[in-house]
């Protein structure tokens, strides 16, 4: 009560931090005019820097955020930008700041602006280093090191330096290849995408939603557009996913407001692939998520020294007790807790990060054992396994979504978002398709390079040759250029966002003069 007692021009300090921080630039702007000649020399310093801060959140496309809202509810990009503001505001000089892709969620519209800005403490006097994928980013930059040639054991090498002119000459480089439209992004999609069926979802009014009536055809890649904060992912995952969850899988979870959802009956299964971590213990690994394991265990434990000494598939597990390393528990590595730090992992004495006991080691195929097995790439798993289809099958769908390089027992701790996401596409690949799947995808692309993303297109389009449905949440040009079907939301974030702009073909998006992705699509399909 006392603190909500002093006020500022009539407003107590609640009803100005439930302001969006446009709404807050523009209250702070105005104070001056309403201030005593007294109270603006108390308040200058502090106006300039709320100003200059405010302006900052503004500029990089976060305008529609509450400056009360709860930091747990940020998207990673949303909580990057704001940790730049701060640093912004303290008009530092002599600093090196290192950005890890910070154009993710960004619609390109905003992605100038972040541009803009990182450019402004640059010229401030700081070096800036940028982990990104972006090609209008990569473009804009002073200098390009770009690492390669492939990932895993084939990259790590400097593949090109230089400006990004000459970083386009380099033949070596693919991503110079992509930036000089030597390579790029095409789709051979077939005609037979033609369906009569759809799913209405009408009077979705959950968040910053505005009532809105909309149709997802089913049998095509729908993508859904929009500035960041423009209500996609309230409308996909918290309002049509959750909606449709309840119906197919019995969900308890609650999803947002809506009046009626119909077109359930033609779809069987609703998956949605995310880039949460496929577990959260160095136990969890690709081969165990995708059931190769459980192929590789059984052909071990067939082996005539393995009958012999009447070995079950179950020897061969780190998850049970028998053949594993009992030091470790089938870990690898031994976890000494930390006060105050995070936990470190000392590999373990014993079985020397190899997971099993020596008995369980002495049997090998090929000369291999368990052990080496999983410290194969999945590469090298293939055309050891070749001759043993139940476990190659499951080694090519996790090679043809492009993760040829990892290890086949590698901890699910260690792989990024991308990885773990492309994981889960290629279990979801080993499967028998029932052609009347509905899969939902939040920004596949984080953290793929244009020549990943082209691998991740064609997975994509054969899911909906197979007569599935795949929705996605995207910003990335070259994915919204080869669906067959455009959701666009906005026209900006928070409270003025929500409205259905445009669904239909991308032909017919890029017609439409005055929105803002059918106008950065155009500029970037000029430009190829």
């Amino acid at each position: 009560k006392e603190a909500l007692s002093i006020k500022i021009d009539k407003c107590d300090i609640n009803f100005v931090s439930q302001l969006s921080i446009e709404k807050a630039l523009k209250w702070f702007q105005k104070l001056d005019h309403k201030l005593s000649n007294y109270q603006k020399e108390i308040a200058s310093n502090i106006l300039k820097e709320i100003i200059d801060r405010l302006s900052f959140l503004n500029n990089v496309g976060l305008n529609y955020l509450q400056l009360s809202r709860s930091s747990a509810t940020l998207s990673g990009g949303e909580s990057q930008r704001i940790r730049l503001a701060s640093q912004i505001g303290s008009g530092l000089t002599g600093v090196l700041y290192v950005l890890d892709e910070p154009s993710i969620g960004l619609h390109q519209r905003d992605n100038k602006k972040l541009i803009k800005t990182l450019k402004k403490l640059r010229d401030l006097g700081n070096s800036v280093i940028v982990v990104e994928h972006d090609e209008e980013t990569i473009l804009e930059s002073d200098y390009v090191i770009d690492i390669g040639v492939g990932a895993g054991i084939n990259g790590g090498n400097v593949v090109a330096t230089g400006k990004p002119s000459v970083i386009k000459k380099n033949k070596k480089s693919i991503t110079g290849q992509y930036l000089s439209k030597d390579l790029n992004i095409k789709v051979e999609k077939q005609n037979s995408r033609n369906s009569n069926n759809f799913i209405e979802l009408k009077g979705a009014k959950g968040n910053n939603l505005k009532d809105i009536k909309i149709k997802f055809p089913l049998n095509k890649f729908i993508s859904v557009t929009g500035v960041s904060g423009g209500g996609k992912s309230s409308l996909i995952i918290e309002t049509l996913y959750k909606g449709l969850s309840k119906i197919k899988n019995n969900s308890n979870e609650k999803s947002l407001s809506f009046e009626s959802l119909s077109g359930a009956e033609y779809i069987d299964k609703i998956i949605q692939i995310d880039q949460s971590p496929i577990g959260r213990t160095p136990r969890s690994n690709p081969a165990t998520y995708t059931g190769c394991f459980t192929f590789i265990r059984e052909w071990y434990s067939n082996l005539p020294e393995a009958k012999s000494r009447g070995y079950k598939p179950g020897r061969f597990s780190f998850n049970v007790k028998g053949g594993r390393c009992e030091n470790c528990q089938g870990d690898g590595v031994i976890r000494i807790e930390m006060h105050f730090l995070a936990d470190v992992f000392v590999k373990c004495d014993l079985c020397k990060g190899e997971r099993f006991n020596r008995e369980t080691l002495e049997i090998k195929f090929k000369n291999k054992n368990i052990s080496d097995v999983l410290n194969m790439t999945v590469e090298e798993g293939l055309s050891f396994f070749k001759a043993i289809p139940s476990i190659s099958s499951k080694l090519e769908t996790l090679k043809k979504v492009g993760l040829e390089y990892i290890k086949i027992g590698q901890s699910a701790t260690t792989l990024s978002g991308g990885e773990a996401q492309r994981i889960k596409l290629a279990k979801e690949l080993s499967k028998r398709a029932t052609g009347k799947t509905l899969y939902i995808l939040d920004e596949p692309t984080t953290g793929l390079h244009p020549h990943d993303v082209k691998k991740l297109l064609e997975i994509l389009h054969k899911f909906v040759e197979k007569k599935n449905t795949v929705i996605v949440i995207e910003h990335n040009l070259d994915v919204i250029k080869s669906s067959d079907w455009v959701i666009d939301l906005g026209p900006e974030g928070g409270e003025k966002g929500g409205f259905v702009l445009f669904e239909g073909e991308v032909q017919k998006l890029l017609t439409k003069l005055n929105n803002d992705t059918a106008q950065c699509l155009s500029e970037y399909i000029r430009g190829i």
